[in-house]
């Protein structure tokens, strides 16, 4: 039977799920992002596999999108991917949300700034390059206030990710925006057969990539609590 792959990306309020067989993605479901992804995402996954044939002992792996993105959203898709391959000894790759976001930039394209929208007027950062590997990033991962981000933005920069969107108005004029910018699952995929599958101590220690506090934390700082 072809290798069979589950793969997980909720880093932003609709998150997607999809199957991969036999090297392809053959189903992709959009997650409701007026619910919780929690209350989604194992129906998603089951009606997947049904419809495929698929029984969940029989995977070869899960991929997962580990952000930066919604902490909620980002810690139910981990956490389910953990549990998926604990469940059914498959293995589990974690996927950089920014590094697939990157995947879908057209070819004339050889750098590019990958952010989201951080809250509270900052953006989560990173700049990717382009090399006879693929891409590769050029920065590390960061959080800082859009104003501070956009102001070290050279003429004629590309720039791409779901902070886009929401930051518009303080990226600079002189700034190329990459049209293909929603986050598919097949660029999920994609990266995530570049990379090695975690063994079972990187398992156990796998987090979202967040670089913040969530808010309910935040909240009870200032609170004193």
């Amino acid at each position: 039977m072809s290798e069979a792959w589950l793969i997980l990306e909720t880093s932003n309020r609709g998150g997607r799920v999809g199957l991969a067989v036999g090297g392809a993605v053959v189903r992709t479901v959009d997650l409701d992002p007026a619910r919780r992804h929690n209350r989604d995402l194992a129906p998603a996954l089951a009606g997947m596999l049904e419809a495929e044939g698929i029984a969940a002992k029989s995977l070869h792996g899960v991929m997962v999108g580990v952000g930066p993105g919604s902490f909620t959203g980002l810690r139910v898709g981990v956490m389910s991917a953990k549990a998926l391959a604990y469940a059914t000894g498959c293995r589990l790759v974690a996927v950089p949300t920014f590094a697939a976001i990157a995947e879908q930039c057209p070819p004339e394209i050889a750098a590019v700034e990958v952010i989201a929208d951080g809250l509270q007027g900052m953006v989560f950062a990173q700049r990717f390059r382009r090399d006879s590997g693929g891409w590769q990033s050029a920065s590390e991962l960061a959080i800082e206030p859009v104003a501070t981000w956009a102001a070290r933005l050279p003429a004629g920069a590309w720039v791409t990710g779901p902070g886009v969107d929401v930051h518009d108005a303080a990226i600079p004029s002189a700034a190329n925006r990459v049209a293909d910018r929603v986050l598919r699952v097949g660029s999920v995929f994609r990266v995530g057969l570049k990379l090695p599958p975690l063994n079972r101590d990187e398992m156990l220690r796998l987090e979202p990539l967040y670089l913040r506090p969530s808010s309910a934390e935040e909240k009870a700082v200032r609170e004193g609590k």
